[in-house]
């Protein structure tokens, strides 16, 4: 359990934190923390740690960026701007685009002042305080990561600069960056435990195959192949830590199972203390939802196999569209919430959720698809991530994971399949360990199949997609398989509840537009181009 210390924050060009005092004073105020007399214990450094901690990364963005996707849609207000990024309808002034800027070069800050302050500690012990500099130095590389993911060239400094120095610096190239990221990742590898090396106490902190599988997706990122295949191996070997599926797909994400023998890299919470509540705006509303603003859409459903592996759309599928969500990959009800749905609830009994319209015995209806209502705007919900032992309005204290071994064997898939490796001892380790996991029997939908390359590629891609459904990570799939011209232009699509007239009667929900041109990247903000004339705009924008 992270206990976070409270800061103060102010923005001007990149976000600056302040202990209230950026010089030394020869009066040093008693009542408040300041740079001359803060870095006095251990327990202080720690609490600066593990402030960055809390500032890695947000609950919201970790549930809404599905919604920039083509697995789900946003359809009541703009959360965090994720409406206006799948329409393709945004510009420079968008306010998320400004506020991940500020939220990553936020925490960047607080990692310098971590790192350049924590040597004035005395007596400080010397192992503990390298594996707390690598902490913060991995964070660091995240936010970076994160950055130049978004935006491409971004600024770059390794040090704490002054606002004055801010709205001077202008935008280094992504290449650089890269490196920077990737040599950084490497570097704290070495100087990080792993993971079984924690007390229980240390749960949640960052570990040796923390730092090992972010550098693998940052090079999956980049499609270098072979740098991926030897970085994931580290950690299917154990040599990086010890790490495994666990035995249940539904169990990964309830709270029972925390901290499970997946789990890589998770955002840490504390019921009450550090807790998020989004399932109150994405829960079914006869679960006690309050209304939905992030539903799945049909594209997503459409993209679960049928039992014996095979796509709907296959000959062989056995797919039956007057019956479509029988006979489906045992992950889709673990994830995804469809008309005449079993809700388990934590007493063990079970509320059946009704999204056709005019199929609720309930006059109510409170899940019927209904155009404008407040109910799915798709006929679907999402399920994965619920927490049974959630509070009112679905206050949970659910950790978050952000990288899971799963996510190690898809990596590693692909990057064999890419290099023409792909053969069925690769297979067997990954995407049949996967589907055997998931509760997959059929020999069809386990045994390496006899394909050309670039079918088993489309294979992969979507085994990825619904493994890691809801979890975030679509949309950088999307941008860098550049595909976001075929998957985020048109209509998104919800259940079969509309006219058989337009689209075979599956609900237009959203129309959306991907320009090749500049959608692969943020603009740079555009305040922060106000603030600071030296940095240049992304083509096209």
């Amino acid at each position: 359990m992270h206990k976070f210390s409270k800061f103060i924050f102010c923005l001007l060009g990149v976000v600056t934190i302040s202990f209230t005092a950026c010089n030394d004073l020869d009066l040093v105020p008693e009542d408040r923390f300041t740079d001359a007399n803060y870095w006095t214990t251990t327990e202080k450094a720690n609490s600066v740690l593990n402030s960055a901690y809390s500032q890695m990364y947000r609950s919201d963005y970790f549930f809404f960026n599905e919604g920039m996707s083509d697995n789900a849609y946003n359809g009541r207000g703009d959360q965090n701007g994720v409406a206006s990024l799948a329409a393709g309808t945004y510009d420079a002034s968008l306010g998320r685009i400004r506020e991940e800027w500020n939220f990553h070069y936020s925490g960047i800050k607080t990692c310098h002042i971590f790192l350049e302050n924590v040597d004035r500690v005395e007596n400080m012990d010397a192992t503990l305080k390298e594996r707390m500099k690598a902490e913060a130095r991995f964070i660091r590389a995240f936010h970076y990561f994160q950055l130049m993911t978004w935006y491409g060239d971004v600024p770059f400094f390794d040090r704490d600069i002054s606002v004055e120095e801010a709205k001077t610096i202008p935008r280094t190239p992504r290449a650089q960056v890269l490196e920077f990221v990737l040599n950084e990742l490497t570097q704290v590898a070495e100087a990080l435990p792993v993971n079984t090396a924690y007390a229980a106490a240390d749960r949640g902190r960052i570990t040796k195959g923390a730092a090992i599988a972010l550098k693998a997706r940052a090079l999956l990122y980049e499609g270098r192949w072979q740098d991926v295949v030897t970085t994931c191996e580290s950690l299917l070997n154990n040599s990086s830590g010890t790490y495994s599926l666990f035995s249940s797909y539904e169990g990964v994400f309830l709270p029972q199972n925390e901290n499970n023998s997946e789990v890589i890299l998770d955002i840490q919470f504390v019921p009450e203390v550090r807790a998020h509540n989004h399932f109150f705006d994405i829960a079914p509303l006869a679960v006690g939802a309050r209304l939905n603003a992030l539903a799945p859409t049909q594209e997503l459903v459409d993209s679960y196999l049928t039992q014996n592996g095979k796509r709907i759309q296959e000959t062989g599928s056995e797919y039956d569209e007057t019956d479509p969500y029988d006979n489906r990959d045992p992950r889709f009800a673990s994830t995804i919430v469809y008309n005449g749905y079993e809700w388990k609830r934590p007493n063990g009994t079970t509320e059946t959720i009704y999204t056709k319209p005019g199929s609720d015995p309930d006059a109510s209806a409170v899940d019927e698809y209904k155009p404008g209502g407040v109910s799915s705007p798709t006929g679907y919900y999402f399920r994965k991530y619920y927490d049974p032992t959630s509070s009112v309005n679905f206050l949970s204290g659910l950790n978050l994971i952000m990288i899971r071994y799963a996510d190690v064997l898809l990596m590693y898939a692909e990057a064999k399949n890419e290099l023409g490796q792909m053969n069925e001892t690769v297979w067997n380790q990954t995407i049949r360990a996967l589907r055997a996991r998931a509760g997959f029997t059929d020999p069809a939908a386990l045994n390496y199949p006899a394909v050309a390359q670039d079918e088993l590629r489309t294979i992969i891609r979507n085994e990825r997609r619904i493994e890691l459904a809801f979890e975030g990570l679509r949309i950088f799939d999307i941008r860098r398989w550049r595909i976001g011209g075929q998957v985020l232009n048109g209509w998104a699509h919800g259940a079969q509840f509309g006219s058989p007239s337009v689209d075979n009667g599956y609900i237009r929900v959203n129309q959306r537009s991907f320009d090749e041109s500049k959608h692969y990247l943020w603009p740079i903000p555009r305040d922060e181009r106000a603030l600071n004339p030296n940095l240049t705009q992304n083509p096209n924008w």
